[in-house]
């Protein structure tokens, strides 16, 4: 219940302000602890050693952020394929451009959105921290009913929400846009990783990719694998979907 009423509450407090502010449907993540990293013995070397990790209740947002959700905050759309139309992840935007959009979102809704970390996201991506290979499924032969990718996309981004989620009611975590998260980038993070809520590094020049694309093959857009990018870089593939802490 309590959940439910804070659930309506924002959806009351955003809608309020149409026009101005994107309704963000959110999707309440309850913490645990999993085995992140490679559990399925076929990951690359920066997925390993798989290792305990523990998160806190989080809300996260049930799609990528939309190209308009984006124009609503920031006033224009710099997404790159335009033809696929405003319910289409936002991208061609850097991880800093992303921080200046939830700066404006926070102070438009009075709220506390950031990205997720990057255990966040994989515990999320695996419907709680199971052990599923991709969000959704483990099954290969079931992936094109969760996902956009190289299979069935015909190497084009979609508009959010058209495919199955996952077993928390997520969509896209695989494939379609990747995602940006809000922690620096170590290829052996893992081997020093904190059990509890993992920041990521303290220092790095790179900020953590999850997910794959809509381009992508079935290996790559695994919830385990693991990806980085320039603050600074604008890439049409990219986009992101936005966290709420849960007080």
């Amino acid at each position: 219940m309590k959940t439910y009423l804070m659930a309506c509450s924002l959806f009351i407090l955003l809608s309020g302000c149409a026009g101005t502010v994107p309704q963000i449907e959110l999707v309440f993540v309850k913490g645990g602890c999993y085995m992140m990293g490679d559990t399925f013995g076929d990951g690359d070397e920066n997925e390993k050693p798989a290792h305990e990790v523990c998160v806190s209740d989080f809300s996260l947002g049930k799609y990528e952020v939309t190209q308009s959700q984006w124009e609503k905050v920031m006033g224009s759309n710099p997404a790159s394929r335009k033809e696929c139309g405003l319910e289409c992840p936002i991208e061609n935007i850097t991880w800093n451009a992303i921080q200046e959009f939830i700066r404006k979102l926070n102070k438009k809704s009075n709220a506390q959105y950031r990205l997720p970390s990057e255990a966040e996201w994989e515990y999320a991506a695996r419907s709680g921290g199971k052990k599923e290979k991709w969000a959704g499924t483990s099954n290969e032969a079931e992936l094109a009913e969760y996902a956009w990718y190289e299979k069935n996309s015909d190497f084009k981004m979609h508009a959010v929400g058209l495919k199955k989620p996952n077993g928390l009611g997520l969509h896209d975590m695989s494939g379609n846009a990747r995602e940006w998260c809000e922690d620096r980038y170590d290829d052996v993070y893992y081997t020093v990783s904190p059990k509890n809520n993992p920041p990521g590094p303290a220092s790095g020049q790179k900020r953590v990719l999850r997910g794959g694309i809509f381009a992508d093959d079935a290996i790559t857009l695994r919830a385990t694998r693991r990806a980085s990018d320039d603050v600074d870089i604008w890439d049409g593939d990219q986009g992101f979907r936005l966290l709420l802490p849960v007080k």
